[in-house]
């Protein structure tokens, strides 16, 4: 004889004038995914798919208003009225929802849902996520005092009509998935991944959920399928003519240049946009961009990073609350600085092992050097400690870098040094920097604070708070603090790229009292080299799947978004070997 554990179910408490009503379509989601239901509703999360697309489409007639559905003491037998795109709500329920169809018909209303599909063969004519989201709005009908006695579903793509028959079963699961649907959100407790589901490919918040990653470093053998990561259909429009003007046409982008002649940018082929120096943008253009939620970076004709214009941003408020309490814990922010500097030192040894062109002998004390840094950082038992140890490395690091160097027509002397004029280089140096080594880094340095800046702000976090770097007025902390493993894997590889295969010559440069810097088509073939290297492949070292770099930032900020909120005991960070 075997015995059954019973569950006890709870009902949530009755909403009140301050709670949300829940939609009736995201208890059709958490009855198919729990996680997929809390994403969007309790952390408002959400991507665009083709799937989501081709849905607002179907939905496209019936979500036109008509007339209003009559009083239920005004229908009567010789009524036949059709309503569109009926909202009703109800605090007792505890739910809101938007009907297609209203069918009123002999004294009798049969609600109607759009669905863009087809028809599943199963017995019960429709999967249960979808025959509760009709119940609830069968149950809001009735409530409102009108007769219902069954429901029914449209499917789009096999044109049937499929009927949902209201029992006692059905209407007692419709209450208690708004039950547990309130609950979860209520309590703060986001529901794990699915385990290899079959859901999981085409829905439209994989790349927020990350299922198979999070299983990946929950421990499991299996490796991730690359669901996650989609193509970079949009990528960055950089304008860096001066005296440009950035106008809106439509649905494109029109650059009316004076050098360049004017070109013209879809709206849909743009991720983000970055102006520099004295380019101007029409308001039009500016509200356009920022209802699409494309952000705006501005930065000085020179490439210092001055900020970034969006729309009103991501809604989460849960994982900014726990980004910012986070950052309050000295014993927490202290151990992921430790982490974070181990890992830019480790990322530093990889460039070096890599790209060293001078003596193995040199070559091994610095490696070991750096190597003997990172083991330190564990030991560091202050930030002030921890600063220490990082610009030891980068003292280390960067007197190597010279060795990393090899401009065309670079000479060996006897001793088997390389003469490199102009792009000598002894230390690292800013603020102006004084050599056109120094300029490009400060350029690459500045970009990639960019990139950052506006992928943390795309997931919902705040890229001024951070966790090692101190919170000033006008300094994107955490950006900065997520950059360093990236500084020598993106910025620093550039600059040796550009260098080496002879892309930046000396007459790229300009020097001045006041320091050096690219020249405009110096700037913008650096420029085209950055984004070049961001669009590169490189295989995950953890997941396994190839990725762009670019998607490799935004990954990295949802992963950070998954620990900050507890479900990740570690901020797994980018060490490729």
């Amino acid at each position: 004889m075997t015995s059954r554990q019973l569950d006890l179910h709870l009902p949530a408490p009755p909403t009140s004038g301050d709670d949300p009503l829940v939609p009736a379509r995201m208890v059709n989601e958490f009855v198919y995914c729990p996680r997929l239901a809390y994403l969007m509703w309790g952390q408002a999360e959400w991507a665009e798919t083709g799937d989501t697309v081709d849905g607002r489409r179907v939905h496209t007639r019936v979500d036109r208003a008509n007339k209003p559905l009559p009083e239920p003491e005004a229908l009567d037998d010789d009524t036949r009225v059709v309503s569109r795109s009926l909202t009703l709500s109800s605090e007792k329920l505890g739910v809101i929802a938007k009907i297609d169809i209203a069918e009123a018909e002999d004294g009798i209303v049969t609600p109607v849902e759009y669905k863009r599909g087809k028809r599943p063969h199963i017995a019960q004519g429709a999967y249960e996520p979808e025959r509760i989201q009709v119940c609830l709005q069968a149950l809001l009908l009735e409530e409102h005092g009108y007769r219902v006695e069954e429901g029914a579903i449209w499917y789009a793509e096999s044109r049937e009509r499929v009927r949902i028959v209201l029992d006692d079963e059905l209407r007692i699961a419709a209450r208690e998935a708004v039950s547990r649907l309130r609950l979860t959100v209520a309590h703060g407790r986001i529901p794990p991944p699915l385990q290899d589901s079959p859901k999981c490919p085409r829905c439209a918040l994989v790349s927020i959920c990350l299922p198979d990653e999070m299983r990946s470093l929950g421990g499991s053998n299996l490796a991730p399928r690359p669901i996650a990561i989609g193509a970079d259909e949009a990528l960055p429009l950089v304008v860096q003519s001066q005296r440009a003007r950035i106008t809106k046409e439509g649905e494109t982008l029109k650059i009316a240049d004076e050098e360049q002649g004017d070109t013209k940018v879809r709206l849909n082929d743009v991720s983000d946009v970055a102006l520099f120096g004295n380019v101007s943008i029409t308001t039009p253009a500016l509200a356009t961009l920022m209802e699409r939620e494309i952000p705006v970076a501005f930065h000085s004709h020179g490439g210092w990073f001055r900020g970034v214009t969006h729309g009103l941003g991501h809604r989460n408020v849960e994982v900014r609350t726990a980004q910012y309490r986070l950052s309050f814990d000295a014993s927490y922010c202290l151990d992921f600085a430790r982490k974070l500097v181990a890992a830019k030192i480790v990322n530093q040894r990889t460039i070096a092992r890599r790209n060293w062109r001078g003596d193995r002998d040199a070559r091994k004390t610095v490696l070991d050097r750096l190597n003997a840094a990172r083991r330190s950082t564990t030991r560091a038992g202050s930030t002030s400690a921890l600063l220490g140890l990082e610009g030891d490395s980068a003292a280390t690091y960067f007197r190597a870098f010279a060795e990393l160097l090899a401009p065309p027509g670079a000479e060996k002397s006897s001793d088997g040094s390389q003469h490199l004029a102009p792009f000598r280089f002894e230390a690292r140096n800013r603020r102006p920097p004084t050599d056109p080594v120094n300029a490009m880094l400060s350029l690459s340095y500045a970009m990639l604070t960019r990139h950052l800046t506006v992928a943390l702000a795309t997931v919902g976090l705040d890229p001024y708070r951070g966790f090692f770097h101190a919170p000033r007025y006008g300094k994107p902390a955490l950006a900065l603090d997520i950059m360093e493993p990236f500084r020598p894997i993106i910025a620093d590889s550039v600059v040796l790229s550009v260098v080496n295969t002879g892309e930046i010559s000396a007459g790229d440069f300009v020097t001045a009292p006041t320091g050096t810097s690219l020249s405009s088509a110096g700037r913008r073939r650096f420029v085209g080299a950055f984004e070049r290297r961001l669009s590169q492949d490189t295989t995950h070292p953890l997941f396994g799947y190839r990725l762009s770099m670019r998607r490799l930032l935004l990954l990295q900020a949802r992963l950070l978004c998954r620990h900050l909120l507890g479900e990740l005991p570690d901020y797994p960070h980018y060490l490729p070997r």
